[in-house]
């Protein structure tokens, strides 16, 4: 999909003009996602720095996804743990995709893409994030990646999308969510059922986070 070289007048469009972007954005993506029969996607804060031990986990797994398994990687394009997983894959002289969204103050794409794809609405973007892999791969983050987690465990709750392994890697950052998870919604307000909290994992174990990635089915 080539860039929108006028990325910030969408507010001007008509409701007509909207649609037209919206039904090409999804057009377009899902015939890209479909070139590529195996992926994962990592999801992270585009704040974290190389030196980081998550931006630095986050390299290191992709580039073993990409070298021993083969698999496409894909990222919001960005920096941070986007750029880590891209790195780590295009370093490894695998494919390094991003599914990048335009921004009033524009976030430049990380350099390690092999291949890339535009969006100016998030809810697109988003859409085609979450069928767009075997595995999903949580690092911390801020409202974004919560707020794209949430998305992704809803539609395998659902059942919108089949039972996608979902990997929150950092228990120090993870374990406070998913006590309140257990506590508040399951045990006090019951708004969840028991196996609900059994659709993610965390851990911090490179070699399980790898394997779970190795052992997902292809999804149709």
């Amino acid at each position: 999909m080539e860039k929108n070289p006028h990325p910030f007048t969408i507010e001007h469009l008509t409701d007509k003009e909207r649609l037209l972007l919206v039904h090409k954005e999804l057009e377009d993506g899902f015939h890209y996602v479909h070139s590529y029969t195996k992926s994962v996607t990592f999801f992270g804060s585009a704040r974290f720095k190389r030196l980081d031990p998550y931006y630095q986990k986050a390299e290191r797994l992709a580039s073993k996804v990409a070298k021993e398994l083969n698999y496409v990687v894909v990222t919001g394009g960005g920096p941070g743990i986007m750029e880590a997983a891209n790195k780590g894959a295009y370093e490894a002289g695998g494919k390094s995709i991003g599914f990048t969204i335009n921004l009033p103050h524009e976030q430049e794409d990380n350099k390690y893409l092999t291949g890339k794809v535009d969006f100016n609405f998030f809810f697109t973007r988003k859409t085609l994030m979450s069928f767009a892999a075997e595995t999903y791969v949580f690092f911390p983050g801020g409202f974004g990646t919560f707020d794209e987690l949430f998305e992704v465990l809803t539609l395998v709750q659902t059942g919108k999308i089949e039972k996608v392994p979902i990997v929150l890697v950092g228990k120090e950052f993870w374990q406070p969510l998913d006590d309140i998870i257990k506590s508040e919604m399951l045990n006090h307000h019951k708004t969840i059922e028991e196996e609900d909290t059994h659709i993610y994992t965390i851990t911090d174990d490179e070699n399980e986070i790898f394997e779970i990635i190795k052992n997902a089915p292809v999804r149709n």
